[in-house]
């Protein structure tokens, strides 16, 4: 079974909305090592339409530049990558493809196929569907130290708890925390 993790961006105070205006401060080689841990031996990637739109106004340009994070990009670009959105999308970033169907028995039937890991970056909503169900196997929190005070925050209130465990935890050397956390009990 393929294993799905996903990773956020997010303050003191739980807000995970628009980190481009409050994270960059923060950006280190160790969050770099992080943040592609997260992504591990993924070969796919789940992404809410902002969030696809966000990462394709942003990578392939950065591919083709030839800079620093050019083989980040380029593995970004390789990555099949699925797009979940009601609405009908036209994509050009490569290997780009709509979610068809409902979130929950397609994504089970993605972790049930032959292939690498799945990795979220951001993409809060369909975060917070798949902890719902279940089909989270990990949830990489970068914590940075600031309170953002407005914004989405990760948990909205609901009526049943998300009980999970915590599987490791690093301090970096600018104050953020980097926790990983998985399913109860696992």
């Amino acid at each position: 079974m393929r294993k799905i993790n996903a990773g956020l961006f997010i303050s003191l105070d739980g807000v995970v909305e628009a980190p481009d205006q409050w994270h960059f401060p923060y950006f280190n080689d160790e969050m770099g090592a992080a943040v592609g841990a997260t992504f591990g031996s993924a070969d796919t990637m789940l992404f809410g339409r902002k969030t696809y739109d966000s990462f394709a106004g942003a990578w392939p340009e950065r591919e083709a530049a030839g800079g620093e994070d050019a083989g980040f990009a380029k593995q970004l670009g390789d990555m099949r990558k699925i797009v979940v959105s009601k609405r009908r999308l036209a994509f050009e970033w490569r290997n780009s493809e709509q979610l068809e169907g409902d979130l929950v028995e397609t994504v089970t039937a993605l972790k049930n196929e032959e292939g690498g890991g799945i990795a979220l970056s951001g993409s809060v909503s369909v975060v917070r569907q798949l902890l719902a169900a279940g089909l989270l196997d990990e949830l990489h929190l970068l914590v940075h130290p600031i309170a953002v005070r407005k914004g989405m925050r990760l948990f909205e209130e609901a009526e049943s708890a998300v009980p999970l465990t915590l599987i490791s935890s690093e301090t970096f050397s600018t104050g953020v925390l980097n926790l990983v956390y998985g399913p109860a009990g696992s």
